[in-house]
C-alpha cells in the first residue's frame, strides 16, 4: 500500500516543516502546523514508527569544513544478484560513502562521497575499488561548488 495515500493534511503539512526545520521544539511545530501540542507529538511519533520519518539529522555545510565531495559511477564486471549485494554492502559500510544508489541504465551504481582531502579519497578508492576485482569501471566527478542541496521530498498531491 503507498504510505503517501495514508498521510492527511496534517501528517503532510507536519512533513513539511520538519523538512524545513527538525530543530523546533514540539510547541513551535505545533503551532506553525496549527495543531495542539498533543497532536503535534503523536502524529510526528506515528511518522517515526511508520518509517516515514527515516531520522533527523543535522546537515553539515561542506564548504564551511573543507573536504572532498565527488560522484562516483561504478560498472561491475558480472551485474548478477550476488554481486550486486556483495559491492553495494561494501560501499554502504564505508563511512565515506554518504549516498549509494542502484541505477538503470548506464553504471550499476552512483555513489556520493565526503573525504578530508585528496589522500582520504585515494585511500576509499584503494578499499573501495581497487582491491574488489568484479569493478570494471569507476568515474568520478569532483565537485567545485555546491549549487543547490535540498534534501526534501515532496509528496505526490492527495487522492493520487
Amino acid at each position: 500500500m503507498d504510505m503517501a495515500a495514508e498521510l492527511d493534511p496534517i501528517d503532510r503539512r507536519l512533513l513539511e516543516l520538519l523538512q524545513a526545520d527538525a530543530s523546533r521544539s514540539n510547541l513551535e511545530l505545533a503551532a506553525a502546523a496549527h495543531v495542539s501540542p498533543a497532536t503535534a507529538l503523536r502524529r510526528v511519533r506515528r511518522l517515526i514508527e511508520q518509517g516515514i520519518i527515516e531520522r533527523q539529522v543535522a546537515i553539515v555545510a561542506p564548504e564551511r569544513v573543507g573536504g572532498l565531495t565527488t560522484l562516483i559511477e561504478v560498472t561491475l564486471d558480472r551485474q548478477g544478484a550476488e554481486h550486486l549485494a556483495a559491492f553495494e554492502s561494501r560501499a554502504v559500510a564505508e563511512v565515506a560513502v554518504q549516498q549509494c544508489y542502484r541505477v538503470s541504465p548506464g553504471p550499476d551504481f552512483v555513489l556520493v562521497t565526503w573525504t578530508a582531502d585528496m589522500a582520504a579519497y585515494h585511500a576509499l578508492v584503494q578499499r573501495l575499488f581497487t582491491q574488489d576485482a568484479n569493478v570494471r569501471n569507476v568515474k568520478a566527478f569532483f565537485a567545485v561548488q555546491r549549487a543547490k542541496f535540498a534534501p526534501a521530498v515532496t509528496l505526490p498531491p492527495l487522492g493520487r
